[in-house]
């Protein structure tokens, strides 16, 4: 296909091809506290052909698995069923999505990693979201956007994805660094409202994935990111990134790989799941 986008987008870009054929736009906006803000919102006012990405149904498979275990609040639903909800809006294999939210990229940058985890590379965040758009005075719309069936398939994974046991054996080998994407006070074990245990995995480091951001949500540049995640980490080939339900962490690969930093993996069970089982180990403080 011809040149597309695969990080980030500006609003400007994004109106330019507002009209052009096999483009997607997704609305990712969610509320961890309040469950149907998002739905709400989208119906107030979204991008014009915008279509609305639930996080907790679309973007996110049963809370337990076939053995009744617990594997945390946002676990990836199977690649099969995610590929039958992108024909649902539309998407083919020579798509261009679109994801954005109003929250600093906060939700779409999770949409953003699963279109790669099946092998989708032309997927792109708006940069700065929502606000970025209505500042730059461009129009929202009511319309409710129809698309035709898609015929997306699974290709090979553009990213490397770690399970729990993986990350039990890490604790030993310490063959990868752990980045943990939430507040610096959750990492700590401080403050914990969204989960039973507070806490980290022990020997993570702390990247809260706000601190990618700049004070408008938009991100900061590729320079910048590279300078800040290179003071912390050697390889991101050799790196882990996680958060607390494995949504913000995907916040973080954006960012390296608009840095230039390819290649870290996700720990989509994140912390909510290793903290099911009190058999793992926590640690707090810094």
């Amino acid at each position: 296909m011809s040149a597309h986008f695969t990080t980030l987008i500006s609003a400007s870009d994004l109106a330019k091809h507002l009209s052009q054929p096999n483009w997607i736009i997704l609305d990712c906006r969610h509320d961890l506290v309040n469950l149907d803000a998002g739905r709400l919102a989208f119906e107030q006012g979204h991008l014009p052909n915008a279509q609305f990405a639930n996080i907790d149904h679309d973007l996110s498979g049963p809370k337990l698995n076939a053995d009744g275990v617990f594997c945390g609040r946002h676990p990836l639903p199977s690649r099969a069923d995610f590929v039958a909800t992108l024909r649902s809006w539309g998407i083919n294999n020579d798509t261009q999505v679109i994801a954005y939210d109003a929250h600093g990229a906060m939700f779409a940058a999770r949409l953003w990693w699963m279109l790669r985890w099946v092998g989708h590379e032309a997927v792109a965040v708006l940069d700065g979201g929502l606000p970025a758009w209505t500042q730059a005075q461009l129009a929202v719309s009511t319309d409710a956007f129809v698309p035709q069936a898609g015929s997306i398939t699974e290709q090979p994974s553009l990213v490397e994805l770690f399970k729990v046991d993986q990350i039990v054996a890490n604790l030993t080998s310490k063959e990868r660094l752990v980045i943990d994407a939430r507040s610096p006070d959750r990492y700590r074990g401080e403050n914990e409202t969204m989960d039973p245990v507070g806490g980290h995995i022990p020997g993570a480091k702390n990247r809260f994935f706000k601190d990618n951001l700049q004070a408008n949500g938009q991100f900061k540049s590729p320079a910048e990111l590279r300078a800040e995640w290179s003071a912390l980490i050697n390889d991101p080939k050799s790196t882990i990134m996680q958060c607390g339900s494995g949504v913000t962490a995907c916040h973080n690969l954006l960012a390296l790989e608009v840095a230039g930093l390819s290649g870290a993996g996700l720990y989509a069970g994140s912390w909510n799941e290793w903290c099911s089982d009190n058999s793992r180990p926590v640690a707090t403080g810094v």
